[in-house]
């Protein structure tokens, strides 16, 4: 399907994350030009590295590494994407954490604010500090990608998932702004989907219980996601899908909404 994109302009932040990855793959594969935002440079390197191998695309990302602590930071993306890319179309807020997790009255304020931080105020700073320019053309497209904790929320994962709720409602209330200048706002809620993140959370898990990963994985399943129907972990490509969809012309009637991308996990319509 052609998305509409070729020769539009890319931000993806914590974009060397496999659901970073495979969408800076599925947008240049389309003919987009992507700038890929992370941390460290050495993440960013090896994501360029599976794009140009394993992911078997030919185009080439721009890498950028930043560390998303301050609206200064942010304000220095932005004019270094300018720099290096001219006007961007597209942004998607992929960067994230788990943070602290375990009973509510063993997290300090400490973990709060580093889960508020990261995974909100971020994409808050990353968002205002790129609005001049996904405003400026009179077509843009703005992703979250969220969780299925925003509207499922687990006692053992609190600070995370009050900061993805608070995201979520930060970007339907965005989507009401712009949008009548073309500027469309969506997110999109994974659930367990293969990344390094689970791939660390499954490692502690495993350490825990006395088992493997597989062990791990499979417990997690029947004991914490039963509603995930299909039994399994997602695939970041499988989430990429819809964040390249909702990045197109293709979604030029969609605004404001969530996907969920979870197996079923959300136990609610």
């Amino acid at each position: 399907m052609d998305l509409g994109i070729a020769g539009r302009t890319a931000v993806v932040t914590g974009a060397a994350g496999g659901i970073g990855r495979h969408t800076t793959a599925l947008l240049l594969a389309e003919g987009a030009q992507v700038v890929m935002v992370d941390q460290e440079r050495s993440d960013l390197d090896d994501a360029q590295a599976w794009l140009r191998g394993e992911a078997g695309v030919g185009a080439s990302a721009v890498s950028v590494p930043c560390d998303l602590d301050s609206d200064d930071a942010a304000r220095g993306l932005a004019e270094t994407v300018a720099d290096l890319a001219g006007e961007v179309d597209i942004l998607v807020n992929g960067a994230g954490i788990t943070g602290a997790t375990g009973p509510f009255h063993e997290i300090d304020d400490d973990a709060w604010v580093e889960a508020i931080t990261v995974n909100l105020l971020s994409a808050v700073r990353v968002t205002r500090a790129f609005l001049p320019t996904l405003r400026a053309r009179g077509w843009g497209r703005v992703v979250f990608v969220n969780s299925e904790d925003a509207v499922q929320p687990y006692d053992d994962e609190l600070p995370y998932c009050a900061a993805k709720a608070g995201l979520l409602s930060f970007a339907k209330g965005l989507s009401r702004s712009y949008a009548g200048e073309g500027l469309l706002v969506n997110s999109v809620s994974p659930a367990f989907i293969h990344t390094p993140m689970t791939d660390a959370m499954m490692e502690e898990r495993a350490e825990e219980e006395g088992t493997d990963v597989d062990g791990a994985i499979a417990s997690f399943l029947e004991e914490e996601r039963p509603y995930m129907e299909l039994g399994r972990r997602g695939r970041p490509e499988e989430v990429a899908a819809v964040i390249a969809f909702l990045c197109s012309e293709r979604a030029s009637f969609v605004n404001g909404a969530n996907y969920r991308v979870d197996s079923g996990s959300v136990a609610t319509i």
